[in-house]
């Protein structure tokens, strides 16, 4: 396939194999587009490769990587960049994505772990992501994480995460439910670490649920509805920055497509309310 996906408007949903055969045949109309691993896609046929396929025919996707590692010490797997390259062309898929983590020590370590806050840390992350860029042809885009400890922290998370950006010359992947998991771990303002978000660079957005394994311990999981507090901080992201396009994770707990797109309503009836508050602010 040539033709190349429209940009990128509205809210999206994560595709998961266990509800693929359900819209495959006719895809929500509330969804505006879809993400995927790339990692579990490249090498699928068969039957589940033909529904992809079509898919990606109809409706709009994004790129999600989960391996790249780009924090490690451990070579570039420029391979894989290919691979995703080819990919992306032959599904017509305009943006990629990564975590500002890594998962790879001699070795792949199944976790997505964060990156020392350190401006040595910096440098060798956001060599990295021009590396990729540059073989991608493209801008990508690195999504801000949840963590749980930071050895070795020279700067705070929000430093750290804008000055790799700066050092990039990368696209912004805004992770809401990570910003409000963060701040009650590690105690500090979400509404101010949301608003030094360079604005011109969040190309899109996540949401999800968390669980909630202390007052001030929460886990995320991506495995349960979203909480007030976080469609708030969703609701502040659109007034700072403007609305754009945000997409519904859920990875685990996974309930009735009734339910996805209720979450799903969320997020448009949210951007509507902000486009409108926008509109009028500007007449």
């Amino acid at each position: 396939m040539d033709t190349i996906q429209p940009a990128l408007k509205g809210a999206g949903l994560g595709l998961r194999r266990s509800f693929l055969s359900e819209v495959v045949g006719s895809p929500p109309a509330a969804v505006d587009f879809y993400e995927v691993a790339p990692e579990n896609w490249i090498t699928m046929g068969g039957k589940l490769g033909k529904q992809f396929r079509a898919m990606t025919e109809r409706c709009a996707f994004v790129c999600h990587g989960l391996s790249l590692s780009l924090g490690s010490t451990d070579p570039l797997d420029e391979t894989f960049v290919l691979a995703v390259k080819r990919f992306m062309r032959e599904h017509g898929i305009r943006l990629y994505s990564e975590h500002l983590s890594y998962c790879s020590q001699g070795g792949h370590l199944y976790d997505l772990l964060p990156i020392p806050f350190t401006a040595e840390a910096v440098r060798h992350v956001a060599a990295r992501i021009r590396r990729v860029q540059d073989i991608l042809e493209q801008k990508m885009a690195i999504e801000n994480v949840s963590y749980y400890a930071a050895p070795g922290q020279e700067m705070t998370e929000l430093e750290f995460f804008n000055a790799v950006v700066q050092e990039a010359d990368c696209d912004v992947l805004l992770d809401v439910n990570n910003i409000y998991v963060n701040s009650v771990n590690h105690g500090y303002d979400a509404e101010a670490f949301l608003k030094a978000i360079p604005a011109q660079r969040i190309v899109y957005a996540h949401i999800a649920g968390h669980y909630v394994e202390a007052e001030d311990f929460l886990v995320d999981t991506h495995g349960a509805e979203i909480i007030d507090p976080v469609w708030k901080l969703l609701g502040k992201a659109y007034e700072w920055h403007g609305v754009f396009p945000t997409l519904l994770e859920r990875d685990f707990n996974i309930p009735q497509m009734a339910e996805l797109i209720r979450e799903v309503d969320t997020i448009k009836s949210i951007q509507a309310a902000w486009q409108h508050h926008h509109a009028q602010q500007s007449a």
